[in-house]
């Protein structure tokens, strides 16, 4: 290779490796600045009991509205998603004990996260589905916060949340829509509704437990934000439900088995749904009925 030849390649290979580098170098600070925004929410102040009744009611939301499926069944978290290049996921340990954050939190930085998903410096959290949790009540949410502050302390130090180099392309590019703050209404206390087997207080349970999320708010299910291996989400209304019964539905829920034995895909969290009463079972099936037919994919 003549000399002129090896000064032209040597030339180019810099000038892919400087672009390649400008370019990394622009996804990176364009990623930290969507997860260093600062949100200003109007965190309002939440009363919160201690008393059996409300730990309870606490408890009970816990175990039904996802909470474990990121913060383990204790409180004490977990790491959820560990899928390099794209990012780890980590659900915060809510106690007391070493890695934990209970005792640094106030009421108000609880708001701020549950029913806001931002952090108390402002920002952003990263995957916490407060879009769902914004629907709690004041009361239920002031139980969620009651039943947290009762924790057993569990000693569980768990690694950051973070992306990796396609995580933060895809972020930077907005084709990643992850930080809840960017997604979650403001607050507007539901309207009262009197629990019970009725389509009425199904509906607030299908917008607390995140239904509406993956199938649609016409529950006729369709495409999935997420991995894109994920199946489409089924069509719950009476046209895509026609052949099941109460039955087949408690059973999906209790056993994560739809008719003739098919097992529901695992992203559906029936371990977490089968937690539920059967009352509030009964709820959501005859929400379900009373929704309108529509055809699938037609959210």
């Amino acid at each position: 290779m003549s000399s002129l030849v090896f000064r032209i390649v040597r030339a180019v290979v810099l000038a892919v490796i400087l672009v390649a580098a400008a370019l990394a170098l622009f996804l990176y600070l364009a990623s930290e600045r969507r997860l260093e925004r600062r949100y200003d929410v109007q965190a309002g102040d939440v009363p919160v009991s201690d008393d059996s009744a409300s730990i309870a009611r606490g408890r009970y939301l816990y175990s039904t509205i996802s909470c474990g499926l990121c913060h383990g069944d204790d409180g004490g978290g977990k790491v959820y998603v560990d899928q390099m290049p794209m990012g780890r996921m980590v659900g915060t340990n809510l106690t007391n004990g070493r890695g934990g954050v209970a005792g640094e939190r106030t009421n108000l930085d609880w708001v701020r996260a549950i029913r806001h998903g931002v952090r108390r410096d402002s920002t952003s959290l990263i995957l916490m589905p407060s879009e769902v949790f914004v629907n709690l009540t004041t009361a239920d949410l002031g139980a969620v916060i009651g039943y947290l502050r009762s924790l057993p302390p569990v000693d569980r130090e768990l690694p950051a949340s973070g992306f990796g180099w396609l995580g933060r392309a895809l972020l930077a590019t907005g084709r990643l829509e992850i930080l809840p703050a960017n997604k979650t209404p403001p607050f507007r206390e539901p309207e009262p509704v009197t629990p019970g087997p009725t389509a009425e207080y199904g509906r607030h349970l299908a917008d607390i437990a995140g239904c509406h999320g993956c199938h649609g708010h016409g529950l006729s299910g369709g495409k999935v934000a997420g991995p894109p291996d994920l199946p489409p989400a089924s069509n719950l209304t009476p046209a895509g439900l026609i052949n099941w019964t109460q039955a087949d539905f408690a059973r999906l829920m209790r056993e994560g088995l739809r008719p003739a034995n098919a097992p529901v895909h695992e992203f559906m969290p029936w371990e977490v749904y089968r937690n539920m009463s059967d009352e509030d079972l009964a709820a959501l099936w005859a929400y379900l009925r009373s929704v309108p037919p529509r055809p699938f994919g037609n959210k």
